[in-house]
Order: C-alpha cells, then sequence, then structure tokens
C-alpha cells in the first residue's frame, strides 16, 4: 500500500478522501495537514509516496507543489481542483505536478485515479506540445471540433482498445491485463474520448479502419 498526504483544509473532502481510498485498499492515509499554512518540510515529515493537495488557483498552490518536488523529486504530487483552467493547469505541472483531478469525480473512483497516475498510465500533454503517436496509435478528433486537437493513446489504452476490438469483455480484458474492471472503464472513457467514439462498437471500427490492430495472420499456403 502507498502512503499518502492529503494537504485540504475542507474537513468534509478530507473524509470524503478517506472513505474513498479505504474502499480502494491500495492507500495508507498518513495524515491530513491544513492547507492554509501547510509547508513542503512539514507534509514530507512522514515521507509519504503521494501528496494529494486541494488547494485552488494560487500562486501558493504552484509554489507548493514546486517546494516539495524540490526537497523529494519521487513523490507524487497530485492536485484536486474545481475548475480546469488551462492556464493554471500549465503552472501547476510546470511545477511538477503529476496530475490534477477534478473535484467532482467520486470518492470511489478517486483509488484508481490516483493509482494509474502513480503507475505511469495518466499523462499530461500541453494543449500546445507536438504529441507524438505511440507505436502508431494517432487518433485525430472529429473534423467538426472547433480545437483542431489530437489525442494520442497511451501505452495502457491501447492495449485496452486492442483487446475491446478483439472481442474481449472488460472481464477478460482486466483479467488479462491484472487490473480491476473499474481500471478498464477509466481506460475505456479515455479512449472513448480520445477517439470521438461514443461505444465499444465504434471504438473496434477506428482500431481495424486505422491499423491499430494486428491483421489477421494469412492462412493461405503458397
Amino acid at each position: 500500500m502507498k502512503r499518502l498526504i492529503v494537504v485540504a483544509d475542507d474537513s468534509l473532502i478530507v473524509e470524503a478522501i478517506r472513505i474513498g481510498l479505504r474502499e480502494s485498499g491500495e492507500f495508507t492515509l498518513l495524515a491530513s495537514v491544513p492547507a492554509f499554512n501547510a509547508s513542503a518540510q512539514q507534509i514530507l515529515r512522514s515521507t509519504p509516496q503521494v501528496v494529494l493537495i486541494d488547494m485552488e488557483h494560487s500562486e501558493r498552490a504552484a509554489d507548493l507543489v514546486r517546494s516539495i518536488k524540490a526537497e523529494a523529486p519521487t513523490v507524487a504530487v497530485i492536485m484536486l481542483s474545481l475548475s480546469m483552467d488551462p492556464e493554471w493547469l500549465d503552472e501547476i505541472f510546470d511545477a511538477g505536478a503529476a496530475a490534477v483531478i477534478s473535484k467532482v469525480t467520486h470518492p470511489r473512483s478517486l483509488g484508481t485515479l490516483i493509482r494509474e497516475t502513480v503507475d505511469g498510465h495518466v499523462v499530461h500533454i500541453p494543449a500546445d506540445a507536438v504529441r507524438p503517436a505511440s507505436r502508431g496509435a494517432k487518433a485525430f478528433m472529429g473534423a467538426d471540433r472547433t480545437d483542431g486537437a489530437e489525442a494520442t493513446l497511451t501505452n495502457r489504452e491501447l492495449e485496452v482498445l486492442q483487446l475491446v476490438a478483439g472481442g474481449s469483455s472488460n472481464r477478460e480484458i482486466a483479467r488479462n491485463l491484472w487490473v480491476t474492471e473499474q481500471t478498464v472503464k477509466f481506460h475505456l472513457a479515455n479512449v472513448y474520448r480520445k477517439l470521438d467514439v461514443g461505444n465499444r462498437t465504434q471504438a473496434s471500427h477506428f482500431a481495424h479502419v486505422n491499423g491499430l490492430v494486428d491483421p489477421p495472420k494469412s492462412t493461405t499456403q503458397s
């Protein structure tokens, strides 16, 4: 179980996080630290592996993340936020945050999101960055999208997509990848969003049409 510290002023949020992490069974909540006057030294005193911070848009939020990463570069710092303002997100990620999770996320999903972030399966890509395709898995959003952005599948999302395209159920995918069905659903939701599709059939069609699935081996004999 990974050691986690919560930095937050709202006791209700702390309790919701506590319940969500307890149900996930994957994290030990070491303590909660008030965000108002939290320092990197105070937060890192218990040697956490993950720091979850509830601190809305402010310069202090970025400064705190930067201080934590300077003291303990390997600690994963994850922010909670109601608003996903692009400029603030870029500032937080530049400071060293591993992820920003919306505060409307259900507490039961929090453990999965944190674990996937810590395991490197959730990656933030700045809006103006060039996004290289992963093993040929570059998915372009529909032409009617106004932002013209590209969405790149992570290796794990590509694995899930390939298994879906091969006809596997969520349970079979979870067993194959050694993850929970909730994790599979989480990755599928990201795949649907990035490919701009609404269901497994459309995702499978996209995968086959765009060469994201290895073609079946020919059985024709010469």
